[in-house]
């Protein structure tokens, strides 16, 4: 597209670009941005990231913003009406789980003052800096996801297996696994340094 090595995955699909030069990898702390990952990742099990991106207006639409207060006390009339929206995975199961990730992330920020202290302690508030050197060396899991699902299950959270977890991990920045020769890991490490 424009010259600059990335990450294979990123491929050269416009939406796909802009989400790996911009976000993946990027420590995120915004509350709002936690959740709406979160719900997201979860909305993606089965399914391919590119779908969910196509996806990710009408979701921000369709769930208030991703405030996690207002989702939260999303009713079965809700739960219905976003069964009818087109724009968005039309699973139930997903659907649910959002509701209940909502009212369950609103606890760990009642319990913690915030989602952002909560997940960020698992890494000491410092993203995890990987050196793969292809797309085929990064893991799909980690003993660390496999840690933080588990306590997110014995939370209650739904949808946050291994594998969603260490996606979520990847796009909130918690671990950078922007490969060595990447453009975006070369501009990360310049910024930090």
């Amino acid at each position: 597209m424009d010259g600059r090595i990335r990450c294979s995955w990123a491929g050269n699909i416009p939406i796909y670009v802009d989400y790996h030069d911009n976000e993946w990898g990027r420590p995120t702390h915004d509350e709002r941005e936690l959740f709406e990952l979160l719900v997201l990742e979860g909305a993606q099990a089965g399914l391919s990231w590119l779908t969910i991106l196509k996806k990710r207006e009408a979701y921000r639409e369709a769930f208030d913003g991703f405030d996690p207060a207002k989702v939260a006390l999303y009713d079965e009339a809700k739960i219905e009406e976003l069964m009818a929206n087109e724009g968005i995975v039309r699973n139930r199961r997903k659907i649910e789980a959002s509701v209940v990730n909502a009212k369950l992330f609103l606890d760990v920020v009642e319990e913690f003052g915030s989602f952002d202290a909560f997940i960020w302690e698992y890494v000491d508030g410092e993203p995890i800096v990987n050196h793969w050197k292809t797309q085929e060396d990064v893991p799909a899991t980690t003993p660390l996801s496999d840690r933080i699902s588990k306590d997110l299950k014995n939370r209650g959270f739904k949808f946050v297996g291994s594998t969603i977890v260490y996606a979520y991990m990847q796009s909130i920045g918690m671990v950078n696994d922007h490969v060595v020769d990447c453009f975006v890991r070369e501009e990360m490490e310049r910024r930090a340094g």
